[in-house]
């Protein structure tokens, strides 16, 4: 299956929770797919949002060349704590993040992981099916190609992750990606270890 990276970048309004159905508060409640997402303590001096979307080049960047920094140095001593928000840019970041969340949470870091790192074998190589590239490295995670065709088409999922991206929205005023947040302050774009340790000084 060949899903569009542009269809949801040529309709925004197709983001928003108001243009979807909306959850049933229960479900959006015990959803434990859609609970946070996260590394580090949970009385870390600092918690760090990231959204992402998993077909951005600059998030690619930053979990490659910059995220094992900060894993080493503020994660592991208990200064940072990191929380991973979804904020699909395209049909194929939805999808993408559609089977990552439908993936038992301890596996969820390493699954995204492989995902950034090898963008340009899924997201952006040319005639090939999107989603048995998702699904061979899912299949690294345990998932059977039946459960990544599930995931992909849980329209309950899709609501959710399209809903936690409007919040980001709302609350942070996110438009872009990768946006961190430190504390309540948002900050867009990559940013060097120099300077996402500066930020996080400063919430700290």
């Amino acid at each position: 299956m060949t899903l569009s990276r542009r269809t949801l970048l040529l309709a925004p309004a197709a983001l928003s929770p108001l243009a979807l159905a909306p959850l049933p508060a229960m479900a959006q409640s015990t959803d434990a797919r859609l609970t946070d997402r996260s590394t580090g303590q949970e009385n870390a001096k600092v918690t760090v949002l990231e959204y992402f979307s998993l077909t951005c080049p600059h998030c690619a960047a930053f979990h490659r060349e910059v995220w094992p920094q900060v894993k080493e140095k503020l994660v592991a001593n208990g200064t940072v704590r990191m929380v991973w928000r979804d904020f699909p840019l395209d049909q194929l970041a939805l999808a993408a993040a559609q089977v990552a969340r439908a993936l038992p949470a301890d596996r969820y870091e390493g699954f995204i992981g492989a995902l950034l790192s090898s963008q340009d074998r899924w997201a952006f190589a040319r005639n090939v099916d999107n989603v048995a590239e998702i699904a061979k490295i899912a299949a690294l995670a345990g998932m059977t190609r039946a459960q990544v065709d599930a995931a992909i088409g849980d329209q309950t999922l899709a609501r959710g992750i399209l809903e936690m991206r409007a919040k980001g929205q709302q609350e942070f005023n996110v438009n872009s990606t990768p946006t961190f947040v430190f504390g309540r302050r948002p900050q867009p774009g990559a940013v060097t270890f120099e300077r996402f340790s500066q930020l996080v000084n400063d919430a700290a």
